[in-house]
């Protein structure tokens, strides 16, 4: 199983969009899932159903920050980290036509009460291709971008 497609099963479990795509690497972040939920949870429904930025996104970029992130702030390490994040979002950008919640959902409801889980709406919601998106484009970012040994 791929991590966009563990991702998707996570989502169709209840996990929100950015826990679905961080608890999916926890297998290269090192992370424990249920430490890796709890932190993604306020990012999902667009930072707490705000419809601001797609919790795939959100869930992307913690990945990408778990992984190649720096550590101490140097302003390079900053440029090479926001430079690889704006190319990230901007290939899920170029698929999804948006990296805000509110656009690729087409303005849904923006209270803090979830939206019930059911068949219905799991048809009509784009969420489940989202996550598998952002995935997809991390995978291949991990792909050609390999770890050093020692982080």
């Amino acid at each position: 199983m791929t991590h966009g497609e563990y991702a998707a099963q996570l989502f169709c479990e209840g996990y929100n969009c950015a826990q679905a795509v961080a608890v999916a690497f926890c297998d290269v972040t090192g992370l424990d899932p249920k430490t890796t939920a709890k932190m993604a949870s306020p990012f999902g429904g667009g930072f707490g159903r705000q419809r601001e930025v797609c919790g795939a996104v959100s869930g992307m970029c913690m990945v990408y920050g778990t992984l190649y992130g720096y550590e101490p702030p140097h302003a390079e390490n900053q440029m090479a980290v926001y430079s690889d994040v704006q190319n990230l979002c901007a290939q899920f950008k170029e698929v999804a036509g948006s990296i805000i919640c509110r656009d690729i959902l087409k303005n849904p409801p923006s209270d803090p009460a979830p939206t019930p889980r059911t068949a219905e709406y799991y048809a009509q919601r784009p969420c489940a291709r989202m996550v598998l998106l952002a995935c997809d484009i991390l995978d291949q970012y991990i792909a050609s971008h390999p770890l050093a040994e020692n982080e």
